[in-house]
């Protein structure tokens, strides 16, 4: 199945090459895929995987080992952000 991968911030460096101007990436995963299958696979840092959004909807941590993925899917991930 297809879905969208979108990293931001520093997290632009694990997407290809490619991808990075971007942030976007179509990944075709498994189904039934978890986010946190798709964070291990992209081998993103746990730390560095802060805000968490499905279809513009935030996953809570706990829920993101189990929150199965779907077509179309569009998963968007954001470091912990600093500013002043």
């Amino acid at each position: 199945m297809k879905i969208t991968l979108k990293l931001f911030a520093s997290l632009t460096d694990y997407l290809p090459e490619s991808s990075r101007y971007t942030n976007i990436v179509e990944l075709e995963v498994v189904e039934s895929a978890t986010i946190g299958q798709i964070i291990e696979t992209h081998q993103l840092p746990p730390k560095l995987v802060h805000l968490v959004l499905v279809n513009g909807r935030y996953i809570a941590p706990a829920d993101r080992q189990t929150h199965a993925l779907v077509e179309g899917d569009v998963l968007a991930i954001w470091p912990p952000i600093a500013g002043g």
